[in-house]
C-alpha cells in the first residue's frame, strides 16, 4: 500500500472523528460564544474543555494532511507528460496568390452559398 492511500485514509478517519466531536458538543447558540454566557467558547473554561481542544486538534490534523496529500498529488503527477499520440496537423491548401502552402483554417469549410435573387428587382417598373 502507497503512502499516498495510507494517509487517505487516515484523513478519512480524522475526518469521522471531527465529525463526531463536532456533534457531540452541546449547543450554547450564538456562533462561538457571541451572546453566550460566562461558559461560552472564549472563557477560559469554554477554552480548556476537551471537545474544544479535541476539535482544534483533529481540525489541525485535518488541515495539516490535506496540504500534505495535496503535496503527493503535484509531486506524483508532476512527471507524467500530456500523451499527444491523437494529435494531428492542421490541413493544408494552396495559397492561390503566392503559390505556397498555407494552413485551412478550417478543416470542412462551408461552400460559398450563391447571393439570393432580389424580390424587389422589377417591382418599381410596374
Amino acid at each position: 500500500m502507497s503512502l499516498f492511500v495510507f494517509l487517505t485514509i487516515v484523513q478519512a478517519i480524522i475526518a469521522a472523528l471531527l465529525v463526531t466531536v463536532i456533534l457531540m458538543q452541546k449547543s450554547e447558540g450564538g456562533g462561538l460564544g457571541v451572546g453566550s454566557g460566562p461558559a461560552g467558547f472564549m472563557s477560559a473554561r469554554g477554552a480548556a474543555d476537551f471537545m474544544t481542544r479535541a476539535t482544534s486538534v483533529l481540525a489541525t490534523l485535518f488541515v495539516g494532511l490535506s496540504i500534505v496529500l495535496a503535496a503527493l498529488a503535484v509531486s506524483a503527477s508532476g512527471t507524467r507528460k500530456i500523451d499527444t499520440s491523437l494529435a494531428r496537423p492542421a490541413p493544408v491548401q494552396p495559397d492561390p496568390l503566392s503559390g505556397g502552402a498555407v494552413p485551412n483554417p478550417s478543416p470542412n469549410p462551408a461552400p460559398a452559398k450563391p447571393a439570393p435573387a432580389d424580390p424587389l428587382k422589377g417591382a418599381a417598373k410596374q
